[in-house]
């Protein structure tokens, strides 16, 4: 394809020397030189993760931040040091395949409205599995619970090409999405206040909002290896997962409907707490779970400041109470809901 325009594969990394020496070889080898440059936006790492990079790779530019910022400040910081036409997103556990970046970009080269995309995101540790972190796309249901073409909740499918079809999506998975860098910029990048998890929803909605388009583009792929940072067992990741996921439900969705569905959402995030807490033989996600709520309680004044993007094109979740297809009618895979 002619073009002049760039691609920066933007890799956050924060003391992950080791998923470096792993995954890093399969992006070198799969990124075409010509489309696309390689940066690492180190956040602050106490690790030997720099020096490996600029003696093993020096191709690849290293964008030093001068602490952690996390996921969401950490790429809003490293991103303003890159001049580039697109922004990839991409976590540093994972693997990419042969020709992973250039049907993204025609997609999103195709339209002024297509703002991000992500490839089809599998498990690397079982690669017949779509992956947690994003499978073939992700979606919202009416309570604001997130889901995936291929995942609902703990549930993951085998893939056998039922999601192959292109697809607009409601949300592109942070492991990996192709944005465009005038959108991300001009929208304020991430909310630096969700720190990690839930920000690229909140981005994607609030894209949706004003009218932007956000798609799955299963011709590329890639394998996500998932919890290298934060697993699921751990309290923290709960705690920042039902945080971010009220605010941007405040953030995003008329004010009355969002006020209304947190009450309800209060109900089902209790019992979802002792269920996590059980699954997982600790009693600190309930504490997490509560933690989240006070949160969000005591932040809701800045939340409510925060709704700048105007909601009158409102971007609607898809119609359906995910909790309820799944722990009653047992609706475990997203073709059956």
């Amino acid at each position: 394809m002619l073009s002049n325009k760039r691609i920066a594969v933007a890799i956050l990394n924060y003391n992950g020397l080791e998923l470096l020496k792993k995954f890093l070889p399969s992006v070198l080898k799969h990124s075409d030189k010509k489309l696309s440059s390689i940066y690492i936006i180190d956040n602050n790492s106490s690790d030997e993760s720099v020096p490996f990079i600029a003696k093993t790779y020096p191709d690849i530019q290293i964008v030093k931040n001068d602490k952690n910022y996390g996921y969401a400040g950490g790429y809003n910081e490293g991103l303003k040091k890159i001049d580039t036409d697109y922004y990839v997103l991409l976590n540093n556990d994972v693997e990419v395949t042969e020709n992973w970046l250039s049907p993204m970009f025609e997609l999103l080269e195709s339209d002024e409205s297509f703002a991000a995309c992500q490839p089809k995101i599998k498990y690397f540790k079982n690669k017949k599995l779509f992956d947690y972190a994003g499978g073939s796309g992700g979606f919202i249901d009416l309570l604001g619970y997130p889901f995936c073409r291929g995942r609902i909740f703990n549930s993951l499918e085998e893939d056998y090409g039922q999601y192959d079809d292109l697809k607009e999506v409601f949300w592109t998975s942070g492991c990996c999405f192709m944005i465009k860098s005038k959108i991300f910029n001009n929208l304020g990048g991430f909310d630096e206040d969700f720190f990690a998890h839930m920000e690229e929803i909140d981005l994607c909605w609030r894209l949706r909002n004003l009218q932007y388009k956000n798609f799955c583009q299963p011709k590329s792929v890639i394998y996500h290896s998932g919890g290298e940072t934060l697993n699921k067992e751990n309290p923290k990741k709960t705690f920042l997962n039902f945080r971010n996921n009220l605010t941007m439900i405040l953030k995003n969705d008329y004010l009355s409907i969002a006020i209304f569905k947190i009450l309800i959402r209060l109900f089902l995030d209790i019992l979802g707490s002792i269920k996590i807490s059980f699954d997982n033989n600790n009693i600190a996600h309930i504490g997490s779970v509560l933690r989240a709520y006070s949160e969000f309680i005591l932040k809701i004044p800045i939340t409510i400041l925060k709704k700048r993007v105007s909601i009158l094109n409102y971007a609607k979740p898809k119609g359906i109470i995910l909790p309820f297809k799944y722990f009653i009618m047992k609706k475990k895979r997203f073709s059956d809901l």
